[in-house]
Parts: structure tokens; sequence; C-alpha cells
């Protein structure tokens, strides 16, 4: 008996399906071909020399191993200007009253100030205050209102540092009761720095040179140097209170001393490992 047909496949279908696998071999075939590609397109140095590694390096932007290192110097000069704060306080009944005797006693001291030389540009008023004054309850007692509390204060810069204690004297005998301390600086402390610079630099390149000999790394060169901001060391006299100055006083005596004047640096060097056993050379 004859062995049926198989159904026929219409030859459209047949013609998808060629399609279809012709599609992957020809997607697989240029996947392989892309490695190729980009393989042979890195650039050769002239003369066929291909570097080290292959040519490939540090990735764009990452810097080498580093070492930081930080220094800090210091410099000693006499101060050539002062700066003293005094003034008066007062209290009163009533706010005009504590600030009229404030402003009496503030009159007198600046016109004291300026009989000895002081010109009006170097005093200024650096605090002014007036507010109320209450009682210390007791118990259940709420505050109770005493009266008012008002003060001036005024800072005198002074050049010629032998006008200080003279200045104080004055301020003190016209009717001040307050002191609010004395300050020291300098007019210009550009080559002190320079000098407090110079040593913290070279402080930080014999730290960094120690450290290297330690581990056997080469300096290669300086990458970064930074100044870190150390405030000078300015001598201040503490606050005080002059609130019953006698009569007749003994000259007041201040004497100035030195200013320290201090300076900071970090130091950033780019390193590498020393060759082989050989010596280690080449710290900028």
């Amino acid at each position: 008996m004859p062995r049926p047909f198989a159904r026929a496949i219409p030859h459209s279908r047949l013609a998808a399906a060629f399609l279809v696998a012709a599609s992957a071999v020809f997607v697989f075939a240029a996947s392989l071909s892309t490695p190729l590609r980009a393989e042979a397109s890195q650039a050769i140095p002239p003369g066929g020399a291909i570097p080290p590694g292959g040519g490939a390096g540090p990735p764009a932007g990452l810097a080498g191993p580093v070492l930081s290192v930080s220094g800090s110097g210091e410099t000693r000069a006499a101060p050539d200007v002062a700066m003293v704060r005094l003034g008066t306080q007062a209290q009163a009944p009533t706010a005009r009253a504590a600030q009229e005797q404030v402003n009496r006693a503030t009159a007198a001291i600046l016109d004291a100030i300026r009989k000895l030389g002081v010109p009006a540009a170097a005093i200024q008023t650096s605090q002014l205050n007036l507010g109320p004054v209450y009682s210390n309850p007791r118990g259940s007692d709420a505050p109770r209102l005493t009266g008012y509390q008002a003060s001036n204060v005024v800072s005198v810069t002074l050049d010629r540092l032998e006008r200080l204690g003279p200045v104080v004297d004055a301020g003190l005998g016209a009717g001040a009761n307050q002191l609010e301390g004395v300050s020291f600086s300098l007019r210009d402390d550009t080559a002190a720095r320079a000098a407090a610079l110079t040593q913290a630099v070279a402080q930080a390149r014999r730290k960094a040179e120690a450290l290297a000999a330690a581990l056997r790394l080469r300096l290669v060169e300086i990458e970064e140097v930074a100044e870190e901001g150390l405030a000078p060391v300015v001598p201040l006299f503490t606050k005080a209170r002059a609130l019953a100055a006698p009569m007749a006083m003994t000259a007041t005596e201040i004497s100035p001393g030195e200013l320290t004047i201090q300076g900071g640096v970090i130091l950033r060097y780019r390193i590498a490992p020393c060759p082989g056993q050989g010596p280690c050379n080449g710290a900028p």
C-alpha cells in the first residue's frame, strides 16, 4: 500500500524561516569580529614599538600615589601697634539718668585722651549698652525692675607705645571704671610671616625626606602646596575693672613684649618606588 505523502509546507513559510536563520548567523559573526576590529584600531607609536603593558596607562584623572606632609614655623617680633579698651558704666533708677551719667563720664574720658595728642581717628566707640536691671526673685516672687544700667567703651589705637600707660591713667582719672584689656599687633607682618612660612616649608620637606627614606620611596615632584591658616599669638591683658579708682595712683606700666607669628604649610609629593636595591635619589 503506498505511503501517504507528507503535508507540503507553503513556500512563504520556508522563506521566512530561512531569513531568520540567516539573520542569526550574521549577528553571531558580527559579535566575533568586533573585538578584532577594536584591537586593530589601537594606535601604534612610530617605529612599531609598543609601550610596556600594551600602552595601557592609569585611567584619565586618576593620580598616582602621593605623600602628604605638614610643617609649621614661627618667628618673634616686637609689636608696633597697641589697642586699649576702656570706658564707664553707671546705674540709675531711670534709663535717661543712667545714660546721662555715662555720657558725661565718656566725654571727660575722651577729652583727657585727646589732650595727650591722640588723634580723633584713633578713638572709636566699640561698645554702647543700655538695659534694665531686675532684683533677684525669692521663692515664687516675680523679678522686680530696680533700675537701668548703661555703659560705653571706647577703643584707642596707638602707634606710639610709650603713650599706652598715660592713656590708661588719663582715662581712669577722668572717670573710667572699666578696663577691657590691651592688645598688641604689627602694622605690617609680611616679613615676619614670610620667615615663618620658610621655616614651615623646610620642616615639611625634612618630614617628607625622612618618610621616603624609611619606606624606600622616591619623591618625584611636588604636586600641591597649601598654606594653613595659623593666627598670630597676640599677648593680651586680661579684662579688668577699676570700679573705684583712687584719687592718686601710681603710673601704669605696660610692657609690650614680643609677638609670635606662626605659619603652616601642607606639601603633597608624587612618589614612586626606589629601583631595586640601588640608591634612591631624585628628591625635589
